[in-house]
Order: structure tokens, then sequence, then C-alpha cells
């Protein structure tokens, strides 16, 4: 699948000119969202069904700084899916190929009143895929260690 590319705003930079660190989380939900867009699961269709994903947990290892005008590559694997929980990796480089950051995010699903919701029975097909896109990741997270 194509990554999503972010091309890095001069805001998005502090005095010294690099990027502040808050913004990587804010390029992991763009590229979450744009991920479930690309394999036909819009973030606003899911939530006209009634299903919500919000964070549970971040994990950030910045690996190197990027500036003003930097394109950043950023790829995106579901790394785990069970019932309520959703684990997704990201890998951002620059237009170099120089890796810049890792990252995991964890979410869980729930419905329009805030309820835990098991997306298995909820959303049969779309847990299907990401159970399908969870196995295909499955080997490649102990060779990034």
């Amino acid at each position: 699948m194509e990554p999503y590319r972010h091309i890095v705003q001069y805001y998005e930079t502090d005095r010294m000119g690099i990027v502040h660190h808050s913004n990587y989380i804010r390029w992991m939900e763009e590229a979450r969202v744009d991920f479930l867009r690309r394999i036909g699961w819009p973030w606003d269709e899911l939530e006209e069904r009634g299903i919500f994903s919000p964070v549970l947990a971040l994990d950030c290892r910045y690996q190197a700084g990027t500036g003003f005008g930097d394109t950043i590559t950023i790829r995106v694997a579901v790394r785990e899916v069970k019932g309520a929980r959703l684990v997704i990796h990201y890998e951002m480089e620059n237009q170099a190929g120089k890796p810049v950051f890792q990252g995991t995010s964890e979410h869980c699903f729930v419905s329009r009143d805030g309820r835990p919701m098991r997306l298995k029975r909820e959303c049969p097909e779309f847990y299907a895929l990401l159970a399908e896109l969870a196995a295909a990741t499955e080997g490649t997270a102990d060779e990034e260690k």
C-alpha cells in the first residue's frame, strides 16, 4: 500500500528550526485516518455506523530531527487486533530515506454512548480485514527490534 506523505510546515517547527515532538503524534493520526480510507473504511463512515476508536496508549521513538519543507513518508501497519483492541505501528522517514520516528498507537472500539464494543461481533467485515492485515505483518515486529 502506498505510504502517507506529510510535508513539514513552518508552524510545526520551534525556534531551533526542528519539528516539535508533539507533531509526530499528529502525523500518526493523519496517517491512521488516511490508512483507514485507503483500506475502504473511512473514518466518517465508521462514525456513521456508531464505531469510535479512542487512543489508549502511544509509544514513540524519535530517531532523527526533521525541519521545515521536509517530506515525511509514513508507513502504517496493523500489528494486532483483538476483540475491542487495535494496535497500529508507524514508521516515518525523511526524503533521503533516513528513519526519523517509529511509534505505535493502541486503540479500543466503543459505541456512540462510549460502551466497549467487540468489533468482531458488531462489524465483522471490518474486523476480518484488520485481522488479515495484522496477520500479514505478524513476522515484521520481531525483525524491527
